[in-house]
């Protein structure tokens, strides 16, 4: 798909979006609610890991920004795969529950603490969150807070963060994309799937290989070079078109995938493992499915990677921003991400649009399985 379709395609997505929030409430309002006139906010609230009947929204206080934090009235929340492995304590020293989970949010900038320079109360801001976006309010470093495009909506703008900051890093920073390279991505209907495929568009000659659930291809066929059924022998289809391989790999599966995938690079390609969705199946954890799968990992040798001249990489963003402290980084790149937004280059699908009552229903494997779901804090289900 072409820059300019890719765009198109969002824009009519937006018009869509700004239609069901229409239809669902009053048209989303940039004002702002001042502070102290309420003590308590909603939230979703994770009392354990395990099943959807660990989530359930209720009343807590309102956190106050401290020094060096921005507080943020949440307008729209980013709904994830990550968030899936979350609720199932899938995931590296998660917290000690109850928590309020969510790594990403768009909002209006309503009070700021000490040492706090660079926004305004009112400015339209998305932010990532060390947890606790998925609430009416949210506090959290300003580092970790950037201003919108003008043109950019709040349910665009908690689907932007996490999805192209992630794929922008692990083509352009780690596997160095250029002009007539290859690139083959799992799960091409995800969020940083499909944030994948339009930056690959904006590099000419980029030929994108997507895995992808047969359900999802319909939607998708525009937006890869060539999509192939998840289920089927893919090292193989992809051989057929391109014999030597390709050049980039990017891994969200893991288990049997990273040998296939190391094996399918070309003298001086890069493989990419961000996450390990065949890990989690079902609603709860399983041991079962977490041995398989890390059994299932070709042992990799480095005397191999020597001799074949390959790359074997990892990629975690929230540890780069909240565990190495790269946030700088990580805020020239959304500068960047920015730009191509404005000249309309890309533009992030919203999936869907639900209430925070609703997160139950949505926080299931098979509802996180086109882009990103945004749930809006301003909805109430009645």
């Amino acid at each position: 798909m072409k820059p300019t379709d890719m765009a198109k395609e969002g824009a009519e997505m937006t018009e869509e979006t700004e239609h069901m929030i229409e239809k669902n409430g009053e048209k989303e309002t940039e004002n702002v609610v001042p502070a102290g006139d309420a003590k308590e906010m909603r939230a979703v609230i994770l009392s354990g890991f395990g099943g959807l009947n660990k989530l359930r929204v209720t009343k807590k206080a309102m956190p106050e920004p401290q020094e060096g934090e921005v507080k943020i009235r949440v307008k729209a929340c980013g709904l994830n795969f990550l968030d899936l492995m979350v609720r199932q304590g899938n995931i590296d020293n998660p917290p000690k529950t109850p928590f309020v989970p969510g790594f990403e949010c768009s909002g209006i900038v309503e009070a700021m603490g000490e040492s706090t320079n660079g926004f305004e109360i009112g400015d339209r801001v998305m932010a990532f969150v060390n947890y606790n976006a998925w609430a009416e309010v949210v506090c959290t470093p300003v580092d970790y807070v950037y201003k919108m495009p003008d043109d950019m909506s709040f349910p665009e703008a908690a689907a932007f963060s996490i999805n192209f900051v992630a794929a922008y890093m692990m083509l352009f920073e780690v596997a160095n994309l250029r002009d007539g390279m290859s690139v083959l991505v799992h799960s091409a209907g995800g969020g940083v799937g499909q944030a994948v495929a339009q930056l690959c568009s904006t590099i000419p000659n980029v030929t994108v290989f997507g895995t992808a659930s047969s359900f999802k291809h319909e939607a998708i066929k525009d937006s890869v070079t060539h999509l192939f059924d998840r289920n089927v022998d893919y090292v193989q289809e992809v051989k057929k078109i391109s014999p030597d391989g390709v050049d980039i790999v990017l891994d969200c599966l893991c288990g049997e995938n990273t040998g296939k995938g190391l094996g399918l690079l070309r003298p001086l390609g890069t493989y990419i493992l961000y996450g390990s969705s065949n890990m989690v199946t079902g609603e709860t954890k399983s041991f079962f499915s977490f041995a398989k799968s890390w059994w299932q990992v070709e042992k990799v040798n480095p005397i191999k990677l020597y001799e074949e001249n390959k790359v074997m990489a990892g990629f975690s963003l929230l540890n780069l921003l909240f565990k190495q402290g790269r946030c700088g980084h990580v805020k020239t790149v959304v500068d960047k991400l920015f730009s191509l937004y404005n000249q309309k280059k890309i533009r992030p699908v919203v999936d869907s649009l639900w209430a925070l009552e609703e997160v139950r229903e949505q926080l299931v494997v098979r509802d996180i399985s086109l882009n990103t779901s945004v749930m809006m804090s301003d909805w109430r289900v009645c």
